[in-house]
């Protein structure tokens, strides 16, 4: 079946026929052929993906992205812990707001949502509270498209001896990085992003000494990481609760089209095209960039809305959709803007396709 529309979105996106149909066979979570062929795999692929180094695993959790975020907060902070988040964007702030819920004692170095934090912030912050255990991170905030300077960030938590979490999950997959050479101990990242599989599922790649530790510390029984860790780990693959098959397999088969797109090298290198291709073209229809460009990422980007008293984004997202193409409503609280996205199954043939239909969506007449 042909998607009716491309999802220009930072997930759920356009996937392949091929992972769609993935999901067509009915699977027994309690079968080897489910559990060490797929989903033991799925795991040994993740943590390759992510290091050629020793010492890591990697942990599959059930529900959304942010549930393998919470699952992630919540395990792994002891009661007399702290954490110190990074927050320049909603999921920044979404990180902040899981610890509140948590009762886990939080600060947060907030510079904006069109601002890249300081290091030199972040170091007094460390050194002004030897509480602080622990160091959370965006890679990329969705909320704008900006890429956040996550080696220097890390690099000063680890030298004050901090845990470090990476919230990756926009850019796992479609973004090169190695978590032992960053130092980072636990990466978290979603089926439906750069992997380009469907929701139901994220996960966890950890440092396995950091993950060892966390026994008896969780605060959810469903989101208890180290659990799930360990219910994987002795029973080959074996989910604690109902795992969600077909998502499951469906990014088993994204993983297989991963590789024989050549990697994340390559993946990254069409997304990237993708957001250069789209910006010019904007440029070249009247639309503004809400970040310069040495903040862009290859993922999603934020313009500027039409300064001009006819335009409504509803109404703009439909001429689109009616073309065959989904843009997302901006995020920032402070700017009127939307997003278009480059990731998913979508290429610069697809980009210049689009611009197009910008061209004729635009019934407005822009200000000078």
């Amino acid at each position: 079946m042909k998607n009716e529309y491309l999802l220009l979105t930072p997930g759920p996106l356009s996937t392949t026929a091929s992972v769609r149909e993935a999901m067509l066979k009915d699977w027994c979570t309690w079968d080897d052929e489910y559990n060490k062929d797929i989903v033991e795999v799925i795991r040994a692929k993740l943590v390759q993906l992510a290091t050629q180094q020793a010492g890591y695993t990697s942990v599959l959790m059930q529900g959304s992205g942010t549930a393998s975020v919470e699952a992630t907060i919540g395990s792994i902070i002891p009661t007399d812990g702290k954490l110190l988040v990074v927050d320049n964007g909603a999921y920044g702030a979404r990180i902040a707001q899981i610890a509140d819920y948590l009762n886990i004692a939080c600060d947060v170095i907030a510079p904006g949502e069109t601002a890249q934090p300081s290091i030199a912030e972040v170091e007094a912050k460390l050194i002004a509270d030897d509480s602080i255990t622990h160091v959370a991170i965006v890679h990329c905030e969705t909320t704008t498209g900006m890429l956040n300077p996550i080696d220097d960030v890390i690099k000063m938590a680890k030298q004050h001896g901090k845990i470090v979490i990476l919230d990756a999950m926009s850019s796992f997959g479609g973004i090169p990085l190695d978590v032992a050479e960053l130092g980072v101990d636990f990466l978290i990242s979603s089926a439906n992003k750069c992997i380009q599989g469907v929701p139901g599922f994220g996960f966890v790649i950890a440092r396995q000494s950091e993950l060892e530790k966390c026994k008896g510390l969780a605060r959810s029984l469903s989101l208890d990481l180290y659990d799930q860790w360990h219910c994987m780990e002795t029973n080959g693959g074996k989910w604690r609760f109902t795992s969600p098959t077909h998502t499951v397999r469906a990014f088993y088969q994204a993983l297989l089209e991963l590789e024989e797109e050549g990697g994340i090298a390559a993946r990254h290198q069409r997304y990237q095209e993708n957001q250069t291709t789209l910006v010019a073209g904007m440029a070249k229809l009247g639309f503004d960039t809400l970040l310069d460009a040495s903040l862009h990422s290859p993922i999603i980007t934020s313009f500027y809305s039409p300064a001009h008293r006819d335009y409504q984004f509803k109404e703009f997202y439909n001429r689109l959709k009616e073309q065959g193409f989904v843009i997302y409503p901006g995020k920032v609280s402070n700017a009127d803007c939307f997003r278009i996205g480059n990731i998913g199954d979508v290429h610069p043939s697809d980009i210049q396709r689009l611009l197009v239909a910008m061209e004729t969506a635009k019934y407005w007449e822009l200000s000078a």
